[in-house]
């Protein structure tokens, strides 16, 4: 079987570990890279992830890239809000190319742009492309594991998923729209303004869940509070002092005839451990049988990021045309 060539969009922290990711897989081939950084443009991808060279150069032009490398696949990691990355998904799909993408509302985009989703999925299908996004959270932990822990289920009442994690891996994009760095003042102006919106994906983490088991929700509301450090914090992208936002507690409710059927709480912020919080990732189902599921401590998120974008490669080679969630796709597994 001939390897399947990937093209990596976006050269962050997120997709220059999935473009090294893809590196170690056999049946996976890294064709090339775009990235805006001037200090990037024609080098090798080698040279920027400090190893041996790759082949793959890297490219400030998609278009460029694409007539260059001829991928089977692309990778985005350019942006979090299906508006922001639709410009770019259009391109790729338009060259007719599968796509998978790490931005948080690709996870189910109905949720919030059912208009733009439709789109999306038409212009997929009219180019027998498929279009996939996914991540560790949205993608994997408070949806797509919930439902797999809902096969035993004989009924239902209520679901309740938690995700104590730790941003530092992550760039300054979702510091940013986590608030982290900013005073309290800072954040609570930024979340009036929408610069700040804490996690980004519980309307479509709620939402798919609830669709996947025929929940009809008659709305989504949502929670957000400063997590205020009380030491010093310092990762590559962020520095915290005390008094200073370390990141966000953020909770959302699916609600059907004024109950929460749906509960998701989120508090994440980096370095949590120097003030001696444990992470971790919990599942609760009440029904029949009682399910209580615990991962001590989280999947991290980084990593489990790029792990889930890269292993769904040829899940999505596989599948058929159009734009596809998490719920659609075959159970993720490894690439050896």
């Amino acid at each position: 079987m001939a390897a399947v060539k990937v093209l990596q969009w976006g050269f962050g922290a997120m997709g220059s570990g999935m473009a090294k990711l893809v590196l170690e897989k056999k049946t996976l081939e890294l064709c090339g890279v775009v990235d805006m950084r001037e200090d990037y443009i024609g080098k090798d991808a080698g040279d920027i992830l400090k190893r041996e060279k790759t082949g793959a150069m890297i490219y400030n032009n998609f278009e460029e890239a694409v007539e260059k490398t001829s991928p089977d696949l692309v990778i985005l990691a350019t942006g979090s809000f299906t508006k922001e990355v639709y410009p770019d998904l259009e391109r790729i799909i338009n060259k007719k190319i599968d796509v998978i993408t790490i931005a948080e509302e690709m996870a189910y985009p109905w949720a919030q742009e059912k208009e733009l989703a439709n789109k999306i999925d038409d212009l997929a299908k009219a180019n027998d492309v498929t279009v996939l996004g996914t991540g560790i959270n949205p993608g994997f932990v408070l949806d797509a594991l919930v439902i797999m822990m809902t096969g035993v289920s004989h009924n239902i009442e209520y679901i309740e998923a938690s995700r104590i994690n730790d941003l530092s891996p992550f760039g300054p994009t979702v510091m940013r729209t986590q608030g982290v760095g900013t005073t309290p003042e800072e954040f609570a102006k930024g979340l009036e303004n929408g610069d700040i919106v804490g996690h980004i994906g519980f309307p479509e983490s709620i939402h798919m869940v609830a669709n996947t088991l025929g929940i009809e929700l008659d709305e989504v509301k949502q929670e957000r509070e400063p997590i205020i450090s009380n030491v010093y914090r310092e990762t590559p992208y962020v520095k915290v002092e005390k008094g200073m936002v370390a990141g966000c507690r953020h909770i959302g409710y699916g609600i059907k005839d004024g109950n929460t059927v749906i509960k998701m709480i989120h508090p994440q912020q980096v370095l949590p451990e120097l003030e001696d919080i444990n992470t971790g990732d919990y599942i609760k189902i009440k029904g029949t049988p009682e399910i209580n599921l615990s991962i001590k401590p989280e999947i991290p998120g980084g990593i489990g990021t790029m792990g889930m974008a890269v292993n769904m490669i040829h899940l999505v080679k596989e599948s058929g045309s159009g734009l596809k969630t998490m719920a659609d796709l075959p159970i993720p597994r490894m690439i050896r």
